[in-house]
């Protein structure tokens, strides 16, 4: 099972929240602060790269191909507006991962060509997009994690309880902002809990 911590920083201090990852087996931490500055976002990705090193908890940016190599962070996260994957991956240096924002099954082809793994979502209803109803549901997810070969990825109103349907749907993990950003609830106990619904353990694939 593949698990990604998203940031929100007007939550909890991402630079906390990876340190946290990290010692807790977290195999992703997305650094998504869209609003910041150049400036601000780099010493940020800075903070964050520093307090995941030493573990096996990779760092990817999104969008900012040029803030996550100049950091070096492990990746970026391309959303569907962003370069295509395949533009990112001949700038970017050996070894660093493209992950891709998808919503259907096309989308996700198209992406996969490139990418290292993919994010699919929304899937179920979720405070981080109230109102939205264009869900993907379990039964895009389980579509799209048919059609790719790379890990999928389900986020969107991603629980404990429903870490089992991701992976009876085919996904590979889950990627959250709420799920880990509870202060009062250590993120090792939620990464354990979820590899036990999942039934399987953890790690990234191998780079490419």
């Amino acid at each position: 099972m593949m698990l990604c911590l998203v940031t929100d920083r007007r939550r909890r201090s991402p630079v906390s929240q990876a340190a946290d990852a990290a010692a807790a087996g977290v195999d992703l931490v997305h650094v998504r602060e869209r609003d910041l500055e150049a400036a601000a976002l780099s010493a940020l990705v800075a903070g964050v790269v520093a307090a995941t090193r030493g573990s096996s908890t990779r760092v990817v940016v999104n969008d900012r191909l040029d803030v996550a190599i100049a950091c070096g962070a492990d990746g970026v996260h391309l959303r569907g507006n962003s370069i295509p994957a395949a533009r990112a991956r001949a700038i970017a240096p050996s070894g660093f991962l493209v992950g891709c924002s998808v919503r259907g099954v096309g989308e996700a082809v198209a992406a996969a060509r490139d990418a290292d793994y993919l994010t699919a979502g929304t899937v179920f209803p979720t405070a981080s997009k109230p109102g939205l109803e264009d869900l993907l549901g379990l039964t895009g997810l389980a579509a799209i994690a048919r059609a790719v070969a790379v890990p999928v990825l389900a986020i969107g109103g991603m629980s404990e309880a429903r870490a089992g349907e991701v992976a009876a749907a085919g996904g590979a993990g889950l990627a959250a902002i709420t799920l880990f950003a509870d202060a009062e609830r250590p993120i090792k106990q939620v990464v354990r809990i979820l590899r036990e619904r999942f039934n399987i353990s953890g790690g990234f694939p191998p780079d490419r």
